[in-house]
C-alpha cells in the first residue's frame, strides 16, 4: 500500500462510531486523504515516502471550534467583566462600526488561525462580517473553515441594510461554492437583531446552497425575557414560527432553553453549540448539554470570540464542558471524558455537516489530525486500565501547549511546534498596529461622555442652553395664576417622575441624568418616557432673579435599563431623585415656557418647588427669555425671598 504519510507509533483515538483506540498505532496518509488506521503495523505495510514516529503521543482527529468570531482576536482584552448588552452595545459594536473593514477581517482571522492550529484545531465555525477576507486568509493557512457572514437588521460594517447583506452573502457564497477547505453560508445575528423577513430570507439562502445556516439563540436570560414579553414566544419558538428553522441550523449557547425549546431543536435536527468559558465570563450561564444529549441533539463545543473567552483553546473548553455538568447535577458521571472529546471532534463534525469529510480518524476521510505529547509532567502517568483513562488524560490533565503536529487535508500545518504555513512573527506585528489605534479610539472615547453616547446612538437634541428658575411656592396660588390672563396654557401633564443622576469626579464632564417619566391621573396625553441627558459641568451666566442659563448639551431616548446606563458610564457617585410633577405647557407674550409644580418624595422636601424654564439657541434669545421668566414670577405672585438656586441634584 502506497502512502505518503504514516504517523505510526502513537495511540490512535479514532472517534470512529465503535470509538476505536488502537494503543499502538498508525494512520496512513496518500493526498488529503486517510487511507488506512490500525495497529503500528500498519507502517510495515506501507511503502511511505514519509514515516513519521509519534512515540509517547497521542493520534487524535483535529479538534473543531463549531462556534467562534475569529477577526475578534484583535479585540481581546478590549472590554472585559461587562454584562453581555453592556458588552455587545457599548462596546463591540461600536468599536466594530469604526475599525472592522477588510484589514482588520483578515489580520485578525490569521491571528486567531495561528493560536488554533498550536491548539490542535484542525476546523472553525466563523461568523463575522467581511467574510471573504476571513475565508481568503484560512485558505492561505490551509485550515478547514465554515465562514458564514453575519446579518443584521441594523447596519453592519460592511451593509447598510439587511438587503445588502444578504445580497453580499450571496455572492460570497456563490464565489466559495467550490472550493474544498471553505464552506461559505449566511449568519442571520440573533433573534433579537433580526427581522422576520430576514430570517425568512436567510433560511432559503442556506436552503438553496444546502449549506449549515449559524446563528446565536437563547445566549442570555434577558433575550428570553424580551422575547416572551414581546411575541409570547421563546426565541426558539419564535426563528421556528418564521421559518429558520427549516434551514440546517447550526445554533450557538443555547443556554436559557425550555424542555419545549429543547425538544423542537431535536424535531428540527438543529445543532448546538456549546460555548461554557463565553457564556461564564459573560455571566450568561451554563446551557443543559446533559438534558440536550438524552433527547438526541447534536452537540458541538465553541470557544465563541476571543474578546468574549479571551482564547480559542478548545482544551479549556473540552475540560469545562466535561466539569460544569458534574457541578450543577452533583453527578460525578455526568458528561464523561470521552463524551466531551467526542463533541469537540466528530460531534462538531456532525453539528456543521461535516462528518463525512472530519471529525474522525477513517480511511476515506479527509486527513485533518492533530498529535498530542503525553510525556509532560501534568500528564503522567499513564494508566491502561479501560480507553476511558486515556480520554481522562487528554480532556482533564492535556493542555493546547501538548499539541506538537497539525494536519489538515494530509498538509501539516504546525511540524513539531513550528508553524510552516504562516508569520507568527509579522502576524502579531500587524495585530498590535492595529491595537495601537484601536486603543487611542477608545482612550478618547472613554474620557468623553458625548462621545459614549454617540456610541450607543439615539441623539434626539444637539447642544442647546436652558434659562430656568425655581422657587418655593404655594400650591394653590400658583394654580390659581396659571388660569388667568396673560398665561395661556397649551398643554399639561401629571407625572412621577424618577431621576437618577451619574456624576463624576471630573467636573469638567458634565453629569448624566436618566429620567423615567411615568404618566399618572385621567386624561393626561402623555405616554411614559425614558430619556438620557448630558448637561454641561456648569451654569453658563447667572441673571437678575436668580435666573440661571446652563447648558443642555445632548438628549437621547434612553432604549435600554438604568442597570445597563450605569455599568457602561460607570459614574463615580450615584444620586436618585424622585418627585411628583405637574407639567405646564404655557404661552406668555407669544413665547413657550414650561412651568413645573414638583413635590420631592426622595428625599424628602416640604415645600411645593416652582421651575420655570426655557430652552434657547442664542445668547440674544436667553437674554429676551431671561427677562420674560423675571416677568412671569411677578405674574405668579412669587416672593423673591423663596427663590431657590440649587439645582435637584443638590437637594
Amino acid at each position: 500500500m502506497e502512502a505518503d504519510i504514516v504517523l505510526t507509533n502513537g495511540t490512535v483515538i479514532t472517534m470512529n462510531a465503535e470509538r476505536k483506540v488502537f494503543s499502538e498505532g498508525a494512520v496512513a496518509i496518500k493526498g488529503d486523504e486517510i487511507i488506512a488506521v490500525g495497529p503500528s503495523e500498519l507502517a510495515g505495510q506501507c511503502q511511505a515516502q514519509e514515516i513519521v514516529d509519534c512515540s509517547g503521543q497521542a493520534i487524535i482527529p483535529g479538534l473543531i471550534n463549531a462556534h467562534t468570531h475569529v477577526p475578534m482576536s484583535l479585540l481581546r482584552g478590549l472590554a472585559d467583566d461587562l454584562r453581555l448588552d453592556v458588552w455587545l452595545y457599548g462596546y463591540m459594536f461600536p468599536v466594530e462600526q469604526q475599525f472592522v473593514g477588510p484589514e482588520f477581517c483578515y489580520w485578525g482571522t490569521l491571528l486567531s488561525c495561528v493560536e488554533m492550529i498550536r491548539s490542535g484545531v484542525t476546523c472553525f465555525a466563523d461568523m463575522y462580517y467581511f467574510e471573504d477576507e476571513v475565508a481568503q486568509a484560512t485558505a492561505e493557512v490551509g485550515m478547514r473553515a465554515v465562514c458564514a457572514e453575519t446579518i443584521m437588521k441594523m447596519p453592519t460594517p460592511n451593509a447598510a441594510t439587511y438587503e445588502d447583506g444578504l445580497r453580499y452573502c450571496r455572492e460570497f457564497m456563490e464565489r466559495w461554492k467550490d472550493y474544498e477547505l471553505i464552506v461559505a453560508t449566511v449568519g442571520p445575528h440573533a433573534p433579537y437583531t433580526c427581522t422576520p423577513e430576514l430570517l425568512r430570507e436567510s433560511a432559503r439562502l442556506a436552503i438553496e446552497y444546502d449549506v449549515p445556516l449559524m446563528t446565536h439563540l437563547a445566549e442570555s436570560g434577558k433575550e428570553v425575557e424580551d422575547s416572551e414579553a414581546r411575541y409570547h414566544l421563546t426565541p426558539i419558538a419564535w426563528v421556528d414560527e418564521h421559518g429558520l428553522l427549516e434551514a440546517k441550523v447550526v445554533a450557538a449557547h443555547c443556554v436559557h432553553v425550555t424542555e419545549g425549546d429543547m425538544r423542537l431543536m431535536a424535531r428540527r435536527g438543529v445543532g448546538v453549540v456549546h460555548n461554557p468559558t463565553s457564556n461564564l465570563k459573560l455571566a450568561s450561564g451554563v446551557a443543559d448539554v446533559m438534558r440536550m444529549s438524552e433527547l438526541g441533539i447534536r452537540l458541538a463545543i465553541g470557544t465563541d470570540g476571543p474578546a468574549s473567552n479571551n482564547d480559542q483553546d478548545m482544551f479549556e473548553e473540552m475540560r469545562l464542558t466535561a466539569l460544569l455538568p458534574k457541578g450543577f447535577s452533583s453527578s460525578p458521571t455526568a458528561v464523561p471524558a470521552r463524551q466531551a472529546l467526542a463533541m469537540a471532534t466528530i460531534g462538531g463534525a456532525q453539528v456543521l455537516r461535516l462528518d463525512h469529510l472530519t471529525g474522525s480518524l477513517e480511511a476515506g476521510k479527509k486527513a485533518d489530525i492533530a498529535v498530542v505529547d503525553l510525556s509532560g509532567p501534568h500528564v503522567v502517568p499513564r494508566f491502561q486500565l479501560s480507553d476511558d483513562n486515556l480520554y481522562s488524560q487528554l480532556v482533564y490533565a492535556g493542555k493546547s501547549s501538548d499539541v506538537c503536529h497539525v494536519l489538515v487535508n494530509g498538509r501539516f500545518l504546525m511540524r513539531d511546534r513550528r508553524l510552516l504555513t504562516v508569520d507568527e512573527a509579522e502576524i502579531i506585528a500587524q495585530a498590535q498596529r492595529i491595537a495601537r489605534k484601536i486603543n487611542t479610539f477608545m482612550a478618547k472615547r472613554e474620557e468623553d461622555l458625548l462621545d459614549k453616547m454617540v456610541a450607543i446612538g439615539g441623539l434626539e437634541e444637539r447642544e442647546i442652553y436652558e434659562v430656568q428658575v425655581k422657587a418655593e411656592v404655594e400650591e394653590e396660588a400658583i394654580w390659581a395664576a396659571l388660569h388667568r390672563p396673560p398665561i395661556e396654557i397649551v398643554r399639561r401633564s401629571e407625572y412621577r417622575q424618577y431621576d437618577t443622576y451619574f456624576l463624576f469626579a471630573d467636573p469638567d464632564k458634565g453629569h448624566l441624568r436618566y429620567r423615567e417619566d411615568i404618566p399618572v391621573g385621567q386624561g393626561m396625553e402623555v405616554k411614559p418616557g425614558y430619556s438620557l441627558t448630558l448637561r454641561g459641568p456648569t451654569k453658563e451666566r447667572e441673571y437678575a432673579d436668580s435666573v440661571i442659563l446652563s447648558r443642555l448639551r445632548f438628549r437621547s431616548t434612553a432604549d435600554r435599563s438604568l442597570r445597563f446606563y450605569r455599568e457602561y458610564f460607570q459614574p463615580d457617585e450615584i444620586k436618585e431623585i424622585t418627585k411628583h410633577r405637574r407639567r405646564f405647557h404655557i404661552m406668555y407674550k407669544r413665547v413657550r415656557f414650561e412651568i413645573n409644580l414638583d413635590r420631592l418624595l426622595e428625599p424628602r422636601y416640604d415645600q411645593v418647588l416652582l421651575e420655570i424654564k426655557s430652552r434657547t439657541w442664542s445668547g440674544s434669545d436667553a437674554e429676551r427669555k431671561a427677562q420674560l421668566l423675571t416677568e412671569l414670577l411677578d405674574v405668579l405672585g412669587v416672593d423673591r425671598e423663596r427663590l431657590v438656586k440649587r439645582e435637584y441634584v443638590d437637594f
